[in-house]
């Protein structure tokens, strides 16, 4: 669904979903006539504002477009137009470039951006006009109504801020102009090439405009955060209308979140993680962190390491993995982590955007009136 950059608002590449709260496009100042404007400054101190570049003149853009009528049986004129109508975003390519290495994490802080009052309450209202809704999710598909709540509130805080960006530009414009200083810019331009070639299919199958549908600056789509290619995969029409709006109908949104988890192997029951000290230097932490959150230990191992479990958690049956949240200067948080801790990161490549998500849904359930 949602595709972000590392530590950013969620996390990774995952979601086929980002990141989730994008940055706003900047609005260029209104500009004035320039008979006026020259009698009152020099032409030099004017600002500067770069013209719009389009993709109608991009030659690899538009072979492209062939290509993609030719593989998906659509009219290669439309295509042409939607990519040639596309504008160049300079700031997505800023946005996407990576951060400096040596960047520190700091899971408390991150936390404080979500587990907050304004979210907090964001989502008890959300639950409470949706309860029907997600307990028919929870039922069906084994997923908690917590988790579906805690990634619709930090992916857009209830449908708040589900992105400025046209997909179009923000899809052509990484498909075409991937910052090259990104380690993987090979792999990230064919993968935007081909959520691209998804965007457009879903726009000529379901009438949705390609030139007015905004979302994050990585393309991701309504209150879910959705990629293209996870529309089409795991979105579904929840509130049996006849069609799928990740925009609009929060039934549509709840139902898709959870067949997302439970396409990537959500276990019904599960805890997604246990509370886990160290040892000191009994531990073997090298080894217990090189799968990294992979689950990859059964309880017996992963003790004998030095990783010291209590209660529910030493009944355990299934892997758990040694998670590590880094908190800057102060000393780093762990977790053991189930494979639904796993699953909630295979919406976002993220540790720190899942431990998130599941406390966001957790400390709004806590508040709720009923529970």
């Amino acid at each position: 669904m949602i595709f972000k950059s590392v530590f950013s608002v969620s996390g990774g590449f995952g979601n086929g979903a980002l990141t989730g709260l994008a940055l706003s496009l900047l609005l260029l100042p209104a500009g004035a006539s320039a008979s006026s404007t020259a009698k009152r400054r020099p032409a030099s101190s004017a600002p500067v504002v770069a013209p719009s570049v389009y993709y109608a003149d991009h030659e690899a853009a538009m072979v492209f477009a062939t290509d993609l009528a030719q593989r998906r049986d659509l009219d290669p004129d439309w295509v042409r137009q939607q990519i040639g109508q596309a504008q160049h975003l300079p700031q997505v390519v800023r946005l996407m470039t990576p951060a400096p290495s040596g960047t520190p994490k700091n899971w408390a802080a991150y936390r404080a951006r979500f587990i907050e009052p304004t979210r907090i309450e964001a989502g008890r209202r959300f639950w409470q006009d949706n309860r029907a809704a997600l307990e028919r999710a929870e039922a069906e598909f084994g997923v908690p109504a917590s988790l579906i709540v805690g990634v619709i509130g930090v992916e857009t805080l209830y449908g708040r801020h589900t992105g400025t960006f046209r997909v179009i530009d923000s899809l052509t414009t990484l498909a075409f102009d991937f910052p090259s200083s990104h380690p993987r810019a090979q792999a990230r331009t064919e993968f935007f090439r081909a959520e691209l070639e998804q965007f457009l299919s879903l726009a000529h199958r379901t009438g949705m405009d390609p030139q007015t549908t905004r979302g994050s600056y990585a393309g991701a789509m309504g209150w879910p955060q959705f990629m293209p290619s996870s529309w089409a995969k795991y979105a579904i029409d929840y509130d049996r209308d006849d069609r799928i709006d990740l925009f609009n109908s929060t039934s549509d949104v709840i139902g898709s979140v959870a067949n997302y988890f439970k396409s990537f192997g959500w276990l019904p029951g599960v805890p997604t993680h246990y509370p886990v000290r160290l040892a000191g230097e009994a531990t073997d932490l090298d080894t217990l962190l090189a799968p990294d959150i992979l689950p990859s230990f059964s309880v017996p191992s992963f003790t004998a390491k030095g990783a010291v479990l209590e209660g529910e958690a030493l009944e355990h049956t299934g892997k758990l993995a040694l998670v590590e949240l880094q908190n800057g200067a102060n000393p780093p948080s762990y977790v053991a982590g189930t494979d639904n801790f796993y699953a909630v990161t295979r919406y976002n490549w993220s540790s720190y955007y899942a431990l998130a998500v599941i406390e966001l849904g957790e400390t709004v359930e806590a508040g709720l009136p009923w529970r």
